[in-house]
Parts: structure tokens; C-alpha cells; sequence
């Protein structure tokens, strides 16, 4: 099952580990949007920043 994950916030004032978490799912700029494959690994990178991201499912 592939996901289309968007960064809705922005990263400015956050945790050091959430902006990591952030570039290594491959999204740079707030709006932007990347289409990851749904892993459990990925799965846990969304729960741990889900306040700052918007997550759909991709058809």
C-alpha cells in the first residue's frame, strides 16, 4: 500500500529529531508531498512527526 505524505507545518522551532525525521522521509519545504510505500519503518517515522504531516492513502 503506497501513501502520499505532506508536510503541513513547518519545521522551524522543532526537535532536532523531528526535522531528521522529516529530511530522511524526503520532504524539504512546507506542501511538499512524497509518495512512500507503507512499511512499518515509515509507519513509525509518520506516528513520531504526525503533528507536523498530513498522511492519504494513494490510489
Amino acid at each position: 500500500m503506497k501513501v502520499i505524505i505532506t508536510l503541513k507545518k513547518s519545521v522551524i522551532g522543532s526537535r532536532p529529531e523531528h526535522i531528521a525525521t522529516i529530511k530522511a522521509l524526503g520532504l524539504h519545504k512546507t506542501n511538499s508531498s512524497v509518495e512512500k510505500e507503507l512499511t512499518p519503518q515509515i509507519k513509525g517515522m509518520i506516528h513520531h512527526v504526525q503533528h507536523l504531516v498530513e498522511c492519504k492513502e494513494a490510489e
